[in-house]
């Protein structure tokens, strides 16, 4: 079974939990290291003849058009994460739309095709977002995998769908990011600071039961700074945004390497139109 692999294109200094301590008007005042990461990633896909669909900063993309080339090149799907990754919830619709806007455009003139994909930073469309969809299909999206089915201070719509499907009353297929039913609750095992958080065997063990019991794909995704421990330290963010960055983060990059070797990926738009789709409106 093809699960989705997802590679969320953001550096260090981008991710939410520093916004309050680093504003997208300072990026420029640190260096970048995304573009070496991205580069090892790409480098573990190839080798094991993988591809993924990378949602791409569109930020990242402009300074770095030759990355997103060489990404896409590679038979990767390129897909939207936002231009300056702030969260969805704290913006307008006008500033959403412009910011959406911009980064869509921005990596299809890099890579000559339409981006269909959009995910939001911090999975931040939640239920004080929901209009954020409207705007996605206004400009012409045809997924998005912005919604996370558990609860968390930051994100989440807990009561909606574990397995993709069709947004009522939209042309867009929502592909959530996976988790596993335990005592009652959805519990995160698909990627991120949950792989970094958790043993690896009891991962593999929650990916297989939802390949093997539940018979679906799960949505898997990372970050390239993810697997970066050389990453200067952002001091100021507090403990609890501190120990969510920097936990397990020596280990990441050997964790995914067995990843890839023990499941089986491709592209988030490999499977799109494919497969008929429940249909489901979030209240």
């Amino acid at each position: 079974m093809n699960n989705y692999l997802t590679i969320d294109v953001e550096d260090y200094f981008q991710v939410s939990a520093f916004e309050k301590n680093i504003g997208h008007s300072r990026w420029s005042e640190y260096d970048c290291r995304v573009k070496d990461n991205t580069k090892k990633l790409l480098d573990v896909l190839e080798a094991s003849g993988v591809n993924a669909t990378f949602f791409v900063l569109g930020w990242v993309a402009q300074k770095f058009p030759e990355l997103v080339k060489e990404i896409h090149a590679k038979g990767n799907e390129i897909a939207c994460h936002s231009y300056y990754h702030r969260l969805v919830y704290n913006l307008t619709p006008e500033e959403f739309r412009e910011d959406t806007r911009l980064a869509k455009d921005v990596l299809e003139q890099i890579i000559g095709e339409t981006v269909n994909g959009y995910r939001a930073p911090s999975y931040s469309i939640t239920k004080k977002s929901l209009w954020a969809f409207d705007i996605l299909e206004e400009l012409g999206f045809q997924y998005d995998s912005s919604v996370f089915p558990i609860i968390h201070d930051r994100y989440g719509i807990a009561d909606s769908p574990r397995f993709q499907y069709k947004l009522s009353g939209y042309n867009l297929i929502e592909y959530p990011i996976s988790t596993t039913p335990f005592i009652g609750y959805n519990l995160p095992v698909a990627g991120g600071g949950y792989f970094r958080l958790f043993p690896y065997w009891f991962s593999k063990r929650a990916l297989h039961a939802v390949n093997r019991r539940e018979k679906k794909p799960f949505m898997f995704y990372i970050h390239p700074w993810e697997i970066d421990s050389g990453q200067p330290r952002v001091t100021g963010a507090g403990l609890v945004s501190n120990f969510r960055h920097y936990v397990n983060i020596d280990k990441t990059l050997m964790r995914f390497q067995r990843l890839i070797n023990d499941f089986e990926f491709d592209t988030i738009s490999a499977s799109l139109n494919k497969a008929e789709y429940d249909e489901y409106k979030i209240n």
